[in-house]
């Protein structure tokens, strides 16, 4: 166990900053899915669905194995972080999309009612009500992303996975043991998650938030 609990740092790490990445970008996609723009309807909507139907094992290898090719070189830490981002907020995205759709539509009208401009009223009349709606789709995204940072392992991130294989390499004999270990340090980082997630999903309920 002593040995899995270094890759769990980066693991962590990818996670937060995963799911950060793919909040940004949840909003993006989704409210660039709703422009009155046609061209910005069109591009946010293709990006999304590109990433939404791509295998994110492949955008990890197009991003490290590819772009060297184009004369760009990454870090295998920030591979990791892109594919995860771009994966995970391609599918926030139609979380966001889905969310501001649900609110009613006199909602709208009331704030073109008190004069308020278009951003206005996303501001502090949709995005507040949606969200709400948002809220556990997100952390169900959350969970996926933290499972997802498993397949970082193949373009050697030295993340938990990785870990373990080494391990296991070196030590076929406790194989059990190894995998059985990452399983629990899994879903000791991911519980807490669930219950985080819990928590604001209910303040928010209350309007404590």
């Amino acid at each position: 166990m002593k040995n899995l609990l270094p890759g769990a740092v980066p693991t962590i790490q990818l996670t937060i900053l995963g799911a950060m990445l793919a909040f940004v970008l949840s909003f993006m996609g989704g409210l660039g899915r709703l422009s009155r723009f046609a061209v910005v309807r069109g591009l946010a909507g293709f990006i999304v669905e590109f990433f939404r139907g791509t295998s994110l094992l492949v955008q990890l290898f197009w991003l490290f194995y590819v772009l060297p090719f184009m004369g760009i070189r990454l870090e295998s830490g920030m591979v990791g972080l892109l594919a995860l981002g771009l994966n995970y907020g391609a599918y926030g995205s139609e979380v966001v999309r889905s969310a501001v759709l649900s609110v009613p539509k006199g909602q709208h009208e009331a704030g073109i009612a008190l004069n308020m401009t278009a951003f206005q009223r996303m501001r502090y009349i949709i995005i507040p009500q949606a969200f709400r709606t948002m809220i556990p789709s997100f952390g169900n995204l959350l969970i996926e992303l933290l499972k997802g940072t498993a397949l970082v392992s193949l373009v050697t991130i030295p993340e938990m996975t990785f870990e373990a294989l080494v391990m296991r390499t070196s030590d076929a004999a406790h194989t059990l043991e190894i995998f059985t270990w990452l399983l629990l340090i899994y879903f000791a980082i991911a519980y807490p998650l669930t219950m985080l997630m819990r928590w604001v999903e209910r303040r928010y309920s209350l309007g404590r938030l």
